[in-house]
């Protein structure tokens, strides 16, 4: 039988998965928006998609080491961002990928197994 299952270093946040307004990230449970880094995980203190901004993004723009990739999760719908927020995002070097929040949930861990610098940044379903 073959093994599926990614294979992460066991010092790595992983997301194992998701509920109504939660989160479950290395085996515990965290309600509402949540920051996932590969070396840690932290509450995201964020309303909605259309008021976010640059400085919501700190701990993502501030990470070391840098982060690549972001998966943007943005609750159970997949909604937009404005172009100035993505624009600025990428002259920080990090490319982003909006999804609904169960989406990144399945992608972080295998962009982290396949030893990408990613974070997740998602709003509870």
């Amino acid at each position: 039988m073959a093994d599926i299952m990614p294979m992460i270093p066991s010092d790595r946040q992983v997301i194992d998965g998701y509920g109504p307004g939660q989160f479950c990230v290395s085996g515990q449970w965290r309600v509402g928006a949540v920051v996932v880094l590969p070396h840690r995980t932290q509450a995201w203190e964020v309303g909605d998609v259309a008021s976010l901004t640059l400085a919501d993004f700190a701990a993502v723009t501030e990470a070391e080491p840098k982060v690549e990739i972001l998966l943007l999760g943005t609750g159970a719908t997949m909604r937009l961002i404005p172009k100035e927020l993505r624009q600025a995002l990428r002259e920080r070097g990090i490319v982003v990928e909006l999804m609904d929040s169960r989406a990144v949930c399945r992608t972080y861990n295998v962009l982290l197994a396949e030893g990408r610098r990613v974070a997740a940044a998602m709003l509870p379903v």
